[in-house]
């Protein structure tokens, strides 16, 4: 159930006749899992905060820098030096006293990712590694949730939705083998700053459509932004029979 309060703040959201109060609730119901408290982390984590999700799990190990600052819009100056996760977690508080937000400020290991997605209903992959995007995959996969991967560097972007519950969904694994890819970081590459917000704000949609029922998520469809030409591309990705993560072989 709604509290006048929530009926109040949400209100923009329960007006729509798609969404209406059973979208609010089911947002209210959920338990999602941001892994990185980054540049795609902070807009996902301050929209679902903000939009009403019930409880949010924050995950990030690393502290804020000087070179963060001009991308990552959750964070000040004054507190360099802080961990990212906590700082993130004590934002979307301030924005939506009532949401719930617990922080792991450490390195995931194997078994805690296992235990962390298992008790998530959704899962948002905001890192910028793939040790940790293919860790993630294995772990939603077996667990059955979805997961909602997005990527930003230099000008480019893109995001796709993985949903193990349909059977005809792609895993992250059937679109990148684990073998050949090299982490690529925006310390090395550079990054330009409203790219992470525009891919985060999207990750942070196909969320809410995930969450709701409302809409089509973008399952087994990768979506590519060239920045500086202000064009989305759209592919369609096939689940490989062979996978070894979610194929039937």
């Amino acid at each position: 159930m709604l509290s006048d309060e929530e009926l109040l703040r949400f209100s923009r959201q329960i007006l729509m006749p798609r969404f209406d109060i059973a979208g609010q609730e089911a947002l209210k119901s959920a338990r999602v899992m941001v892994v990185g408290a980054g540049g795609l982390g902070c807009p996902v984590a301050l929209y679902l905060g903000a939009a009403g999700v019930g409880h949010l799990t924050l995950v990030d190990d690393d502290v804020i820098e000087l070179a963060n600052l001009q991308r990552q819009i959750a964070f000040e100056t004054a507190q360099i030096g802080e961990f990212k996760a906590e700082t993130l977690a004590a934002r979307v508080r301030r924005i939506n006293p009532e949401v719930s937000v617990s922080v792991v400020n450490r390195r995931l290991e194997l078994d805690d990712v296992a235990r962390e997605v298992a008790e998530a209903s959704l899962v948002l992959d905001c890192s910028d590694n793939f040790s940790t995007r293919f860790a993630l995959n294995r772990a939603c996969v077996t667990a059955g949730v979805p997961l909602i991967s997005g990527a930003a560097i230099r000008g480019e972007g893109q995001l796709s939705v993985y949903d193990s519950r349909n059977p005809d969904s792609p895993c992250y694994h059937c679109l990148y083998p684990e073998q050949g890819n090299e982490d690529l970081t925006c310390s090395e590459a550079g990054v330009i700053a409203p790219l992470v917000g525009m891919i985060g704000s999207a990750q942070a949609m196909e969320a809410i459509k995930v969450i709701s029922g409302v809409g089509r998520p973008l399952v087994g469809r990768l979506l590519i932004l060239d920045a500086w030409e202000m064009q989305w591309r759209e592919m369609k990705l096939n689940k490989d029979p062979d996978c070894p993560v979610c194929g039937s072989k």
